[in-house]
């Protein structure tokens, strides 16, 4: 293990979570929908809208992406310019005002889609930084100090939020320092990625290379993990489901906790925090274990922790029974998130890692979409019944546990060795 690169790659997810938990989760959502939108009836369909535009760029482009920088060793660059289109995306919301509609949705995909191709990028350096038994304890060192970043994100915010709403500031005066806050803390906290990561591929031919359609490209990535890699194939349709509830829970949680639990503003920003550190915690301790116990069982556990954590949830009618859902819901986000990454390092086969994460990332970009779109249409259709909402929302974990049931890891592994020298046309 590489301890050097290995911190050096850790603390890009320590970057980028602030984007996620400052931007999309807690302040920058709440202030298009009540502030440049004016709470309008639209308003948060018009965000869930740019949101799914941006997750369908991803999954349209990704695989293309990811074949090219293994055919010309080119990952780290990949990297940098997706954090680069990250930040200038942030810093474009630093003009966002009220009413700027069109420009606060274009900062929005442009952001929210270089972050995610920065996700798959990053996570395609795993496989190289890692022995294989170590997997899961490195892959969970990165969850862990995402969640350290995102919190210490949060904290910034929060501190700008207190200090500008007692000088009698509004949220139109002082969001703009908190994004741009954010952009300084993902260039900043990203710069030891790029001086020390390394680009170990070996470029080779790409047959087709640039002429390949992004469609076509996708469509053959997808065939050939049916003809080479099956057991993969099952992972990418497991991750898919039961990241679609973890999507849920992302997008959804304040909203949950204000509908339901009656929760404000302070309170919601602390549930954040609880449910950060209970992942960081999750990720950081579990990820060892999971290389003991094998990447498969870990899986399983944390897919039955987030059944329980649904009905808990659901059950709730006291704020303390509800903190003890969300806690439980950090756990397992840290602890399944670092399993199924570590999952597809261990089955992506040597030379195509960046191609085959990011069909992975395909896969969760398309739970990004039908998990909270899910959410949404039982609430409209039972008129608001949110507990109903997050109840249908364990169905999702049940379909990634029984589908995780049917991979054979040991089969996928030798799959990996058989087609690693199987190249994308």
């Amino acid at each position: 293990m590489r301890k050097r690169e290995v911190w050096a790659w850790a603390m890009y997810d320590f970057a980028n979570s602030g984007y996620t938990t400052v931007v999309l989760t807690t302040v920058f959502s709440t202030y298009f929908v009540g502030v440049v939108a004016g709470g309008a009836d639209w308003a948060t369909l018009a965000w869930t809208a740019a949101l799914s535009v941006s997750y369908l760029a991803v999954m349209l482009t990704m695989p293309t992406l990811g074949a090219r920088a293994d055919a010309r060793a080119a990952k780290r660059r990949l990297l940098f310019t997706s954090t680069v289109g990250c930040i200038a995306g942030t810093l474009l919301l630093t003009q966002v005002g009220p009413g700027a509609i069109w420009l606060a949705l274009l900062a929005i995909v442009i952001s929210n889609y270089c972050y995610s191709v920065g996700e798959s990028a990053v996570a395609s350096f795993l496989p190289e930084l890692a022995a294989p038994h170590a997997l899961g304890k490195v892959s969970g060192w990165g969850w862990g100090f995402g969640y350290f970043g995102g919190m210490l994100a949060l904290g910034v915010a929060l501190f700008i939020v207190t200090r500008a709403e007692g000088a009698g500031q509004t949220a139109a005066q002082y969001v703009p320092w908190i994004m741009l806050a954010v952009a300084c803390h993902f260039g900043i906290s990203a710069l030891p990625s790029f001086l020390m990561l390394r680009e170990r591929t070996v470029p080779h031919a790409q047959v087709g290379g640039a002429t390949t359609g992004m469609l076509r490209r996708l469509a053959q990535s997808w065939r050939d993990t049916r003809e080479h890699f099956p057991e993969f194939r099952k992972l990418l349709m497991c991750g898919a489901c039961y990241q679609a509830g973890i999507s849920v829970v992302i997008t959804l949680a304040a909203v949950y906790a204000e509908q339901v639990m009656n929760f404000d503003m302070p309170q919601i920003m602390m549930l954040v925090f609880v449910v950060n550190i209970a992942a960081a915690v999750g990720a950081l301790t579990f990820g060892a274990v999971q290389d003991r116990i094998g990447h498969r069982k870990a899986l399983a556990i944390t897919l039955i922790g987030w059944i329980v954590m649904v009905l808990t949830a659901y059950a709730a009618v006291t704020v303390e029974v509800f903190w003890v859902a969300a806690g439980l819901a950090g756990l397992c986000m840290g602890t399944s998130q670092s399993a199924g990454r570590a999952m597809t390092g261990a089955l992506a086969p040597a030379g195509r890692l960046a191609e085959f994460f990011a069909l992975w990332t395909f896969a969760l970009q398309l739970a990004a979409v039908v998990g909270p779109l899910s959410y949404g249409i039982v609430t409209w259709v039972t008129d608001g019944n949110h507990r109903l909402a997050i109840l249908t929302t364990g169905s999702f974990f049940v379909g990634g546990l029984l589908l995780l049931s049917r991979i054979d890891f040991r089969l996928g592994l030798e799959q990996r060795l058989e087609g690693a020298a199987v190249r994308q046309p």
